[in-house]
């Protein structure tokens, strides 16, 4: 199966627990079950610092309460480079994301924009599978690495195709400059602003997606749907209806 297993999973040496709220979502919703987040990063490499970054944020995920599963991109087909997209890590993503409440996205930034590997994952999400919607609904936190001057192309990108993916992208993001300096030489996220950033973004996605977790189906309902697929408001069960009747 193409999932990244993560190493020393409970090992924080860069978090300072002094200032961690570890439930960072109590009072906004239930967290049973737990979230579950899918995390997506953008590069082959071996010493790939997208996935460092993304390994550092399921390790946080985890303090915070959550479930996480890292896809591993090295056996994904291009996009329509297998006849009916019939392939396991193919199949494997799309129930990954399935499974999936939230995701965590983070890419290099190549030649400006975002990388094939990343944008290819992407892309073997389709908006609408079965009737099943592999993306909607669903929260997003955006993530970059790059190798030079701190930059946001990528992010901007993501942002982008998270709104395309019709997911709900929470405000902050991390954006991480000169990222071969930032990282030991186990893989670890060195102590810096950069590494804060990152707790706040995952402390954030808990958030959202504990809160918008009872109302996700509601809030992606569409009348153009309803309408395509035949399925009228019934009055007497509809809340608006209701509220609207008992007012008039």
């Amino acid at each position: 199966m193409p999932l990244r297993q993560l190493s020393d999973p409970d090992h924080l040496p860069a978090l300072d627990p002094r200032y961690v709220h570890q439930r960072p979502a109590l009072g906004l919703g239930a967290n049973d079950p737990v979230p579950r987040i899918l995390l997506l990063y953008g590069s082959l490499r071996e010493r790939s610092f997208s996935r460092l970054c993304v390994e550092e944020a399921a390790r946080l995920l985890r303090f915070f309460g959550c479930e996480t599963r890292i896809f591993d991109p090295a056996t994904l087909p291009l996009p329509d480079q297998v006849t009916g997209d019939d392939h396991p890590a193919v199949h494997e993503l799309r129930e990954l994301s399935m499974w999936s409440e939230g995701h965590v996205w983070c890419s290099p930034e190549r030649h400006g924009q975002i990388t094939g590997v990343m944008k290819a994952q992407v892309d073997h999400l389709p908006l609408n599978m079965g009737g099943m919607r592999t993306t909607q609904g669903r929260t997003l936190a955006v993530c970059q690495v790059s190798a030079g001057s701190q930059s946001f192309n990528s992010v901007n990108t993501l942002r982008v195709l998270g709104r395309w993916m019709r997911m709900f992208t929470i405000p902050n993001q991390s954006s991480v400059a000169k990222a071969f300096q930032e990282f030991d030489d186990a893989g670890r996220m060195k102590p810096s602003s950069y590494y804060d950033r990152i707790v706040d973004v995952m402390e954030e996605l808990v958030r959202f997606t504990v809160l918008l977790r009872p109302h996700s189906v509601q809030l992606v309902d569409r009348y153009s749907e309803r309408k395509e697929a035949g399925v009228p408001i019934d009055p007497a069960t509809d809340l608006s209806s209701i509220a609207t009747a008992t007012r008039q």
